[in-house]
């Protein structure tokens, strides 16, 4: 799976974004997707993920009901919305493909990622 994230840029606290990946090469809905971001010095971290058949998501603490993911498996597309963003949600937000659900949490268990987008929210 080729992954494109975009929607990322500069945004001021308590702004909202949208941000969008783009799946290509092989079937979408055979994969969980999911949402990580890295800020400058830091380890990546998990943001959010959604099963295939978008019935299920799970969200890092510190974006839970602010954030929210979906998908479109016709058109191949995931998004993060993010809502009330906060300096410390900069980042570069890269968007990832697993097929293990249990385990989406992980880095580790993402076979295919997008190259990031930058995400810098001013206070």
């Amino acid at each position: 799976v080729q992954l494109q994230a975009s929607g990322g840029g500069l945004v001021q606290a308590g702004d909202s974004l949208r941000l969008s990946c783009a799946a290509s090469g092989r079937t979408f809905s055979d994969y969980e997707m999911g949402w990580f971001r890295q800020a400058p010095g830091k380890e990546r971290q998990f943001v959010a993920a959604i099963d295939w058949e978008a019935k299920n998501t799970v969200y890092a603490g510190s974006v839970k009901g602010r954030f929210t993911i979906t998908r479109d498996n016709a058109n191949d597309m995931v998004y993060l919305h993010m809502n009330s963003l906060k300096p410390e949600d900069s980042a570069v937000y890269t968007c990832a493909a697993s097929r293990r659900w249990r385990l989406v949490r992980f880095a580790s268990s993402y076979d295919y990622w997008g190259q990031g987008t930058q995400v810098t929210v001013s206070s």
